[in-house]
């Protein structure tokens, strides 16, 4: 009885192996192509160009106070000196702050507009993959070798989202 159980074992493995189906897609090439990204990228660069142009105007504000510190004369009171140099370092550790504040806001920011997009292509790769029966979908991003029995899958997911 084991013995017969065993060997229907031995014959149905190799078989359940070559049922297997592969699929392949390139979700880099796929999120370029889809028109929601030049939205997003449209509202990154916004974004972006607003935080340049504070950080600017605390560039040169900085620039101005070290210009009026070197224009000091050498009779200046040592105090004020002091107090000038500070100011600096001051605004130093402002900018430095507006700096990370505005790659921690800019990232939450991709992270938010990203999220739906996102979901949106996971949902479509989930179905593809579903109603074309495969086993594994795997990222295509530097095969060295795929053989015949997978199928890049990349243009069904875009035909799913509506993609050209």
């Amino acid at each position: 009885m084991i013995k017969k159980l065993l060997l229907a074992i031995m014959i149905a493995l190799p078989m359940s192996v070559f049922a297997q189906k592969f699929g392949v897609i390139n979700t880099n090439q796929l999120m370029e192509a889809l028109p929601e990204m030049k939205t997003v990228k449209e509202q990154m660069d916004a974004a972006t160009k607003k935080y340049e142009d504070e950080f600017s105007k605390l560039q040169e504000e900085f620039n101005k106070k070290y210009q009026e510190f070197q224009a000091l004369e050498e009779s200046t009171p040592q105090t004020i000196k002091e107090r000038r140099m500070q100011e600096m370092q001051e605004l130093d550790a402002k900018i430095q702050k507006f700096r990370e504040t505005a790659q921690q806001d800019l990232q939450r920011q991709q992270q938010q507009l990203m999220a739906p997009i996102q979901e949106n292509v996971i949902k479509a790769i989930q179905s593809v993959g579903a109603e074309g029966n495969y086993t594994f979908v795997f990222e295509n991003m530097m095969p060295i070798y795929t053989g015949t029995d997978v199928t890049d899958i990349t243009p069904l997911v875009k035909t799913r989202l509506g993609i050209k």
